[in-house]
């Protein structure tokens, strides 16, 4: 095995294990609301899903720092929140705290872009402490425009779920409808992003097959 496979395939675990500590609190969430409460009372699977999650995160925070030997500035402020408004939902005994979690989490990158845009930075390229191989900085600020608006639309759309779905479909939605959404945006964004320099490993599978 060449020194050029071996340094590919950690970034692509590395990739695997950033998803999974992001999705996987959420997952546990949505999991231990459904099944862990015998009956049909939602908001006690509410708190125990809450619970659930607040444990989730906090050991997603464990596992990033001892495996990838760093904390994302998202998954910092994911879990801020999820702890803080967790905790209220518990002590309230209401799930609507940790409805408008997803919302403040969304308005607050939107601003961290937005004013990062206004000041010519690229801010995803800090919140993210991830690089996408050649991108331009033009790139990186076209990218964290669009994610900034985004990030606007999914806190609208969390808001108008929230008010108006009951909280079973609310968190069905969160968990499958947008991160899907998520994925399919992310997507959308490639073509831009090779546009402006992005390297998508294709150099390192030609030297590979070549070997």
């Amino acid at each position: 095995m060449s020194d050029d496979v071996v340094n590919v395939e950690p970034k692509q675990e590395n990739k695997g294990l950033s998803f999974a500590l992001d999705f996987g609190p959420l997952l546990v969430f949505f999991l231990t609301y459904k099944f862990a409460v015998p009956g049909d009372n939602p908001v006690l699977s509410a708190i125990y899903g809450t619970a659930a999650f607040m444990i989730a995160i906090v050991i997603a925070v464990i596992v990033s720092k001892w495996k990838l030997g760093k904390i994302s500035p998202m998954l910092w402020l994911s879990a801020v929140l999820v702890i803080g408004f967790g905790a209220l939902t518990i002590y309230f005994n209401d799930p609507r705290f940790i409805q408008i979690k997803p919302t403040i989490i969304y308005l607050g990158f939107a601003v961290i872009l937005g004013v990062g845009l206004l000041r010519g930075k690229a801010m995803l390229k800090y919140l993210l402490q991830a690089a996408y191989e050649g991108l331009s900085d033009e790139g990186w600020l076209k990218l964290s425009r669009n994610w900034a608006i985004f990030f606007v639309a999914m806190a609208m759309l969390n808001e108008a779920m929230r008010l108006f779905l009951s909280f079973d479909l609310w968190l069905t939605l969160k968990v499958w409808g947008i991160t899907i959404l998520s994925f399919i945006f992310a997507i959308a964004n490639v073509p831009m992003l090779m546009r402006h320099g992005l390297d998508l490993g294709q150099d390192d599978e030609e030297a590979e097959e070549a070997q």
